[in-house]
């Protein structure tokens, strides 16, 4: 056997069968995943100081509700297109969303200049699963676990306020 062969068999009998199993586990992966867009039904976005949870959005029923910067409610029925839907499924993906505890809430008696933190509830529900996480600006974690809830809740406000600026300009 030359040396040239050799190597081609070694490589034949190492490289091959660990890209066959690569991809056997990897669509295996995908297939089963449990959060699929194409499995996406809603989402919802509650917040407020403490356990007042009064801003709330619902994407399957398009109720809006917010504490303006008047102290005054506003009620209101806003429906996210598609295209917004998807870009929150993907930017909940790229933080990782679905691998954050259930709950993360610090101290709840810790005041932020006279009032409470703010806790933040974020649901998404698919046809065969679900993830709730409930966040509490108190909470003292790992940081790079806060960094991405605060990612997750400013890209979801994002999408809200652009949405609600293109609805007020159509009117």
């Amino acid at each position: 056997m030359n040396k040239t062969f050799k190597k081609a068999l070694l490589i034949a009998s190492v490289v091959v069968p660990f890209l066959l199993y690569c991809v056997y586990y990897y669509a295996g992966v995908f297939r089963r995943a449990p959060y699929k867009f194409t499995e996406f039904e809603y989402f919802t976005f509650e917040y407020g100081p403490g356990d007042s949870l009064i801003n709330k959005y619902n994407s399957r029923t398009g109720e809006y509700q917010y504490v303006n910067s008047h102290d005054s409610l506003v009620k209101m029925n806003m429906h996210l297109p598609e295209a917004d839907l998807l870009y929150l499924h993907h930017q909940m993906a790229e933080q990782g969303l679905w691998d954050f505890p259930e709950v993360e809430i610090g101290d709840t008696s810790r005041r932020i200049d006279g009032q409470r933190p703010l806790r933040y509830s974020i649901a998404f529900y698919y046809k065969r699963t679900s993830k709730k996480v409930l966040f509490d600006e108190s909470f003292n974690g790992d940081p790079k676990l806060k960094a991405a809830n605060e990612e997750v809740v400013k890209q979801i406000e994002k999408v809200l306020n652009d949405e609600q600026n293109k609805e007020e300009e159509n009117k």
